[in-house]
């Protein structure tokens, strides 16, 4: 791999297909992955205005690096390189790099411009000092840390071909005094903004044009509502039952959710506003729950009590006969299906009531773990590409966010403000 990589200046909108096509692609996942040794510089600075929001970026872009599985980035205090190293290949001394055993070499400059921060991002195959990609871009200096983001992105397009995660965001439910806040955020957490503060609002779904859909207290009654930052709130689902679990269609237009009924619960299929409800289970004194949609909006993902315990089964999204797909252990929950298809994620209670996640194949039933010994882990959500997972853990004795490969490497606490996190949803 080392000498393997190719030239590429992201002009993505210029440059034809077919100039990617002999392009090499790291594999994410098989037992002979390896990460890349990979040494991200400290970013240099031209001015006082880029040294302002240095720290930022850099934060951001290093996190994201590290987050993202591909790479085993190197710890600067190994660095045998000159501070005053520059971003170009001429100014580079390499053996340095090798010595320290990095395999690639991300070098980032900033400068700024009134109001405005820009970043040039260099990548180099250590081996041959060959600069492989090169990457301009600015942006308004608060966004600092959106700004890593679009460089972490174009690193990770490189290597994989596949749109990276990091320009994506998050929902997710915090506790506060008043009680529990639905939060916006950039996909590691940061930058978030209440989408619905004060009261009791809980379970949170990020849907494909931003609105952000939840079950809220505020009438009352547990309804499911539609909100927006700063926006007002609107009325989905106001029928006297308790309305849970709302999943937007990958297209938007299409709503499911779980109505109490009776003992028991239903899942019920609308359009995006509410409209148009229409039950498609019908197993009285059985709880069907927590629907996730199939990447191509044909078939629902939930939870079932019907077989005895919560199992995870799958069923067509208009109605029809549903199919078990997890027969291990006896408290299954919160499916997540991976926009590639493949795997559904859930949390499951094992033989020593600890919560751990997990991942089922929707074509096989296999079931693969992917967290052990480490407290309670729950309610996972996959990146928009499918690469990533996002889930609560309380192994540091409070409920975080934390993110991982979906085969269950790199298990990273989000660097938010510690608190009390629930239910991430991981939208565009």
């Amino acid at each position: 791999m080392r000498d393997s990589l190719r030239t590429f200046f992201v002009l993505a909108s210029l440059v034809p297909a077919l100039a990617f096509a002999d392009r090499p692609v790291i594999e994410i996942s098989g037992a002979n992955f390896r990460p890349m040794p990979l040494a991200d510089a400290a970013p240099m600075t031209q001015d006082d205005g880029a040294r302002a929001h240095a720290a930022e970026l850099d934060e951001a872009l290093a996190f994201d690096l590290a987050a993202c599985g591909l790479f085993q980035v190197l710890d600067r205090k190994s660095f045998l390189s000159d501070a005053k190293e520059g971003i170009t290949a001429g100014s580079i001394n390499f053996a340095n790099w090798t010595n320290v055993g990095a395999e690639a070499l991300v070098k980032t400059q900033l400068a700024s411009d009134g109001d405005r921060l820009r970043a040039d991002l260099r990548l180099f195959t250590v081996g041959t000092g060959k600069e492989e990609l090169k990457v301009s871009h600015d942006a308004p200096a608060k966004d600092a840390r959106r700004l890593a983001h679009f460089l972490a992105n174009a690193v990770y397009r490189y290597f994989t071909r596949e749109a990276g995660p990091f320009e994506t965001h998050l929902v997710f439910g915090r506790k506060t005094a008043q009680g529990k806040d639905v939060m916006l955020s950039d996909w590691d957490g940061k930058n978030s903004v209440p989408v619905a503060p004060g009261g009791l609002n809980v379970l949170p779904t990020l849907g494909p044009d931003g609105t952000v859909a939840f079950t809220s207290y505020r009438l009352g009654k547990p309804d499911l509502f539609a909100q927006r930052p700063g926006g007002q709130p609107t009325v989905l689902v106001h029928a006297g039952r308790m309305a849970t679990g709302a999943a937007y269609s990958p297209d938007g237009k299409r709503l499911a959710y779980s109505l109490a009924d009776g003992e028991a619960a239903q899942l019920w299929i609308a359009s995006a506003d509410g409209s148009s409800p229409r039950q498609v289970t019908s197993t009285p004194y059985f709880i069907n729950s927590s629907p996730s949609w199939s990447p191509d909006g044909k078939r629902l993902a939930f939870v079932s009590t019907r077989g005895g315990t919560p199992q995870i089964y799958v069923m067509p999204a208009d109605g029809g006969e549903a199919r078990r797909l997890t027969f291990q252990g006896n408290y299954n929950q919160t499916p997540d299906w991976s926009p590639r298809g493949d795997l559904i994620a859930f949390t499951a209670r094992d033989e020593r009531n600890a919560f751990d996640l997990f991942t089922v194949s929707v074509d096989t039933g296999k079931v693969t773990r992917l967290t052990q010994d480490a407290s309670n882990n729950e309610e996972p959500s996959f990146s928009p590409n499918g690469r990533l997972i996002v889930f609560t853990s309380i192994r540091n004795g409070w409920p975080q966010l934390f993110v991982m490969t979906f085969e269950g490497n790199s298990q990273m606490a989000l660097p938010v403000d510690k608190g009390a996190y629930s239910t991430p949803d991981w939208g565009p």
